[in-house]
């Protein structure tokens, strides 16, 4: 009897091993984004489809130190919304951008704003003390209301990249390139 149990449970697990390699696998694939889009089809980038829907910012999260951080308070700014966790390998591949972005355009304007969606406190303080995130990080867990304004999510990261004016200009599943964030955030500082 337990011959035909192994098996069936060695399955069970190789089938697991498979869908986990076929997701990781998938969000490796870079899709391009509209500025990509566009540039290949010769036409001027536009920072932000007329289409644009947009942005929910009627939020309030707690940040890693406890504190009331509505999303509403960004109204203004160009905002880059990452959602991630700290067990997300592209995600922490992205930190480090992030990191810079706030540093050299945060003065111009840009507001880095990072949502954990299923990471506690007490797990999220010190990963960003050892990557040194320089941005509002908050704690999504408890928010799935924030995930759907933005969703569907099937997979982390997601980045929001949204506009003064509060549209959703682009949406990232998955990592995307260090270059196709930087050009849609100078786009959108400029005004374009």
């Amino acid at each position: 009897m337990t011959m035909t149990k192994k098996p069936a449970a060695m399955r069970t697990r190789w089938a697991v091993a498979t869908v986990a390699a076929l997701a990781l696998a998938l969000l490796t694939v870079h899709l391009p984004s509209l500025q990509e889009l566009a540039e290949a089809a010769g036409q001027a980038p536009a920072a932000c489809p007329k289409d644009a829907k947009p942005a929910n910012l009627n939020f309030t999260m707690k940040d890693v130190s406890g504190k009331n951080v509505r999303l509403s308070d960004y109204k203004g700014k160009v905002i880059l919304l990452d959602f991630w966790a700290t067990w997300c390998v592209p995600c922490k591949a992205e930190i480090p951008w992030f990191v810079e972005f706030q540093k050299q355009y945060g003065p111009q304007g840009l507001q880095v704003v990072g949502v954990s969606v299923d990471d506690t406190v007490q797990k999220m303080k010190p990963y960003v003390s050892q990557l040194k995130m320089n941005y509002t990080v908050l704690q999504g867990l408890g928010h799935d209301d924030v995930q759907d304004a933005y969703g569907p999510m099937y997979a982390i990261p997601v980045t929001v990249v949204i506009s003064r004016d509060q549209k959703i200009c682009a949406k990232h599943t998955g990592i995307a390139s260090k270059a196709a964030f930087e050009n849609e955030i100078k786009l959108l500082l400029a005004g374009l």
